[in-house]
């Protein structure tokens, strides 16, 4: 069940991008169409499944996962960046700075970015609706959000000491969890009802996911990942792995998991594909 729903997910947001994207040209519509094509979509599934809870029109919600998945590509489009984590594989294929050039990385970021405010704008809720989108996905992916979370993951590079479990847990919260959990509450924002059970559902996979990762990181297969592993490790950057140890990461891991399944209580069985989701993150080979 939830293997076909992350499928249908991953099918209607392409086509929506596909939709979306057409309008733009030359090199810099050609690249923001290379970035958004293919990943897991784990963004925009929780959007749609949100949304699904909520009774919300089908073609709003398509776009509100676009935009979120658009904004989840242009910080991957930039983190990339030499200046950043200097990665020359993104899913098994060149980074936009390695296929083209940074300049174009960098514009296509923007574009990327400001896609995303462009189609929330053009969503057919009301007014209101359009508004707490807007500002609450600026608010996730900026200076208080994602990117805070990547200044103080840069900051740390430098750091004299290694961040501790506290630090970590609030870089992550930026850098992965604030999309993740807009991500989630979104479809509750959208049907005007209430956010909080959606939210502590997705503040609880946003860190599991990111556990996941560093996980990944130590035991994973670069030919799955698409994206080369071990980085931080050869950094010596904290981890949550370096940290609590590979055994205690995983335990925390699934300690997170029961805490978002137990979030999607108020929900029953309508919040299955939910709860698988929790559980794929932190099963995941890639």
């Amino acid at each position: 069940m939830f293997d076909a729903a992350l499928k249908d997910a991953q099918a209607r947001v392409q086509a929506c991008f596909d939709a979306e994207l057409a309008r733009f040209e030359g090199v810099i519509g050609e690249a923001m169409r290379y970035t958004t094509t293919g990943g897991k979509r784990l963004r925009g599934f929780l959007v749609l499944e949100g949304a699904r809870l909520h009774g919300v029109d089908p073609g709003d919600a398509d776009k509100v996962a676009v935009a979120i998945e658009a904004i989840h590509a242009y910080s991957l489009v930039h983190d990339d960046l030499p200046c950043m984590d200097d990665d020359d594989l993104r899913r098994g294929h060149p980074t936009v700075h390695v296929k083209w050039d940074e300049a174009t990385a960098v514009l296509t970021g923007d574009a990327l970015q400001t896609f995303a405010f462009e189609v929330l704008g053009e969503l057919i809720a009301p007014l209101r609706v359009r508004l707490a989108l807007i500002s609450s996905l600026a608010k996730a992916s900026g200076a208080q959000g994602m990117v805070l979370g990547q200044a103080l993951d840069i900051a740390a590079e430098s750091a004299e000491t290694p961040l501790t479990l506290e630090e970590i847990t609030r870089l992550q919260a930026g850098k992965t969890g604030a999309l993740i959990e807009w991500s989630g509450m979104a479809g509750a924002v959208l049907g005007e009802a209430d956010r909080e059970p959606l939210r502590q559902y997705a503040q609880s996979l946003g860190l599991a996911f990111q556990i996941a990762d560093d996980i990944l990181d130590i035991e994973g297969d670069a030919a799955k990942a698409g994206k080369r592993l071990q980085k931080d490790e050869e950094a010596g950057k904290a981890t949550f792995v370096s940290l609590l140890g590979l055994d205690g990461a995983k335990a925390r891991a699934k300690e997170l998991v029961a805490q978002a399944e137990a979030a999607l209580e108020p929900y029953g069985d309508d919040a299955a594909n939910l709860k698988a989701a929790a559980r794929f993150v932190i099963t995941r080979d890639m």
